[in-house]
């Protein structure tokens, strides 16, 4: 087991089923994400217009994406790109341990 892993989890709420897929296509294509899962019918709650006090609701899918520390600033660049919101929701969760033939696999996939 790698104890003290760079790998990250890439959480990236998107406005449909469909968006999430066409940025899990994009990011793999690329070789900047080896794995993704996608997560529909997320109920949201958040504050919109910002500090307008009034909170807003949207039915989501959450996008999840498995990658390296180093491949971060790529990954949030091309999902600003292509993502439908002004203000994506795109936040990089460290992992702190990974089975050694996952983490073997993830890096392999993520060789250009």
């Amino acid at each position: 087991m790698n104890t003290m892993s760079d790998v990250i989890l890439v959480y990236i709420p998107c406005e449909s089923e469909t968006q999430a897929q066409r940025i899990s296509r994009h990011l793999m294509k690329k070789r900047l994400v080896a794995c993704t899962n996608i997560f529909p019918h997320m109920h949201s709650r958040f504050f919109w217009p910002a500090k307008s006090g009034k909170v807003e609701e949207a039915h989501e899918t959450v996008l999840l994406a498995k990658t390296i520390q180093s491949k971060w600033e790529l990954v949030e660049q091309e999902v600003l790109k292509i993502h439908s919101y002004d203000t994506p929701c795109i936040l990089a969760i460290p992992t702190t341990h990974v089975t050694q033939k996952y983490y073997d696999w993830l890096i392999g996939e993520l060789r250009s």
